[in-house]
């Protein structure tokens, strides 16, 4: 009966390799030797990289003018409520647009020698790297290539791009809440014109003095701002949320309670010229009311918008590194020894497992 390998008694494997250690010893250096020696065959990669601070929005003057306006003051944080501008610049730098940008500046097609550009553009997103610090708002730009003056260029071509594509989006709060009053604005002022016309073909009479409809039409106008604001926040949260929502059931009940004292004013009294004077003086001074508070909003938005500007603090500017950053030789020739040892202890073992079967038989 021919007697197998798999059919030997198996030793301890120190006491099989323990006569030949020295041979082992020898396999493992002579293969980091062979790992080191290789690694001069691979071309070095540098990585260059820069550092900036994200744009901070500026609430303050906003916060302060919309605290006294009562139901307005949610109104702006609703339309134009955005989220943390670190995560949204991080996720500009990784978009498709950038990233065909920089290929087409550095004609990274050639140099990457692909033939289409979204294999360029896979390749690019394994040697750019972003990151963000949580406490700090610092984002990080680290870019691989075997050109180290290539490599600064774009690092520093990525924060050009992030200006660039910013400013078009009009990402900041600020930006937001000024064109957000600015088309609410020309569209007061065109209702504003309407209620002046209106009011002044309604003449001037005794009846209509008598009434002194000046402080009542105030305060309805007043009522009434307040109810289109309210009207406009629960359309904004009716836009992320279901109507069940807690938010949604408070903002309703805002307005069902704006809805039924402005019922209560429109109630008609008195005779129907001076009613007619009223009414359109009423509206009059709504539409004034609300050009107002549109108008202020928008000049404290332009002013928090000129603070802002997008302005990208710049820690450090990309420079062509002196150092590769890969291929480290230490890993390489560890990495070879490490295999020689594993396959120098497995021949051993396989001779020592063939001679004692072999003696077996």
């Amino acid at each position: 009966m021919m007697t197998t390998i798999q059919d030997v008694p198996t030793e301890s494997l120190p006491r099989i390799l323990a006569p030949h250690w020295r041979a082992i010893a020898a396999a493992t250096i002579a293969a980091g030797a062979l790992g080191a020696a290789g690694s001069f065959l691979i071309s070095p990669w540098f990585t260059a990289r820069t550092a900036f601070i994200t744009p901070q929005p500026q609430q303050g003057l906003a916060g302060a003018a919309l605290a006294s306006l009562g139901a307005l003051s949610g109104l702006a944080g609703a339309v134009a409520g955005v989220k943390t501008p670190g995560d949204q610049y991080v996720g500009l730098l990784q978009s498709v647009t950038v990233s065909d940008r920089i290929i087409d500046k550095f004609k990274l097609v050639e140099v990457y020698d692909v033939k289409y550009k979204m294999d360029a553009r896979k390749e690019l997103a394994t040697n750019a790297r972003f990151g963000l610090g949580k406490k700090d708002n610092i984002i990080s730009i680290e870019v691989d290539d075997r050109d180290p003056q290539r490599a600064a260029d774009m690092a520093n071509a990525y924060l050009q791009e992030l200006r660039e594509l910013s400013e078009h989006l009009s990402l900041t709060e600020a930006q937001q809440r000024r064109a957000f009053f600015e088309k609410q604005l020309k569209l007061t002022q065109e209702q504003l014109q309407l209620a002046q016309r209106a009011l002044q073909k309604t003449g001037f009479n005794p009846g209509a003095l008598k009434a002194e409809p000046k402080a009542a039409a105030e305060a309805y106008a007043k009522l009434q701002a307040l109810t289109a604001a309210a009207e406009v926040k629960l359309q904004a949260l009716r836009r992320g949320l279901n109507d069940s929502a807690g938010e949604v059931q408070m903002q309703m009940g805002v307005v069902a309670g704006l809805r039924e004292q402005l019922a209560k004013q429109e109630r008609p009294q008195g005779e129907p010229a001076s009613q007619d004077y009223i009414s359109a003086y009423r509206d009059y001074k709504y539409q004034e009311t609300l050009f107002e508070i549109l108008a202020r909003q928008f000049e404290v938005a332009k002013v928090d918008e000129s603070r802002e500007s997008s302005v990208f603090q710049v820690i450090d500017v990309a420079t062509p590194p002196e150092r590769k950053s890969k291929p480290k030789r230490s890993v390489i020739a560890l990495g070879a020894m490490f295999g020689g040892f594993l396959l120098a202890c497995f021949w051993y073992r396989r001779q020592h497992l063939k001679s004692v079967a072999a003696r077996t038989a």
